[in-house]
């Protein structure tokens, strides 16, 4: 494999980390919890991908809008069950609610699926595209595609609309945003929506090139997790970046050494980050976050 078909498949695995580490910031930016479930929830994409291909017999990027809406109505239901009755809580209680939600997931999609691993259909076809004698996997390309699309889509909203700065009023300032007005509640519903519509995308975006399993989801939000500290805690444009990092690093040192070694280096490569730059590339270096 050439080095840009490895710069390409890195790309398109980090285009789909960038959304489950864009998904995790908003939540975080929006309540200053942590949202444990992430990484599960992109599970729970992946395999309503793989339900809705026996349903609904199109490429991939026809079931995208349906995996958008449904995901989108469980981040709802998981804002009013795992985070609304606790927000005046310790933060503790919010953390140990979503990791409840996500072995919740976990467990539910075993008996559902069992353990084996998954493919949902391709984003389009599934082959090759020749681009000047480089030849690449038509799904990388598509995933790349569509995951810009959705984080262009992202930065419209907040940029260009009513809501957009509604929802960005919340996130810097909710007491602030509240007296003047702003519907702080609905907006945090807004935002646990918008964050598990965009895991779910990721997980349709993973379930064919990569498969999926129950059990998937430890590893996917540890890689959130990397990528919101990497980039700096709060930082939309430090999430994608940093998903882009860890995405284009794992597949470098897996193609030359193995994946294994490339997940010990990743986490020792964070801990010089963290020695050399706490906040980030993009964080604030005053600023705390649960």
């Amino acid at each position: 494999m050439t080095t840009l078909q490895l710069l390409v498949n890195g790309l398109a695995l980090g285009a789909a980390y960038a959304l489950v580490a864009l998904g995790f910031v908003l939540v975080l930016n929006a309540t200053s919890a942590v949202n444990f479930a992430q990484g599960d929830l992109v599970t729970a994409g992946g395999l309503l991908a793989v339900a809705l291909a026996p349903l609904i017999p199109l490429p991939g990027i026809a079931l995208l809008p349906v995996v958008l809406v449904i995901m989108a109505a469980l981040g709802l239901l998981l804002a009013l069950a795992a985070y609304l009755p606790l927000r005046r809580s310790p933060p503790v209680a919010v953390f140990i609610s979503t990791i409840a939600v996500g072995i919740i997931l976990q467990n539910g999609a075993s008996v559902l699926f069992g353990p084996e691993p998954r493919a949902a259909p391709p984003l389009l076809s599934g082959g090759t595209v020749d681009l000047g004698g480089l030849v690449v996997a038509e799904q990388s390309l598509a995933i790349i595609a569509v995951a810009g699309l959705l984080i262009a889509g992202q930065q419209w909203l907040f940029a260009r609309t009513q809501v957009g700065r509604r929802l960005r009023a919340t996130a810097q300032d909710p007491e602030m945003a509240r007296a003047c007005g702003v519907p702080v509640t609905a907006m945090i519903l807004v935002t646990f929506a918008l964050g598990t519509a965009y895991a779910g995308a990721a997980g349709l975006l993973l379930a064919n090139r990569y498969f999926v399993t129950p059990t998937a989801g430890g590893d996917l939000i540890l890689k959130a997790y990397i990528a919101v500290t990497i980039g700096g805690w709060g930082s939309v444009p430090g999430a994608v970046v940093g998903a882009l990092l860890i995405a284009l690093f794992e597949v470098g040192v897996s193609s030359v050494l193995s994946y294994p070694v490339a997940l010990g280096l990743l986490y020792a490569a964070l801990l010089v980050i963290l020695l050399a730059r706490p906040q980030g590339l993009f964080g604030e270096a005053a600023r705390r976050r649960a």
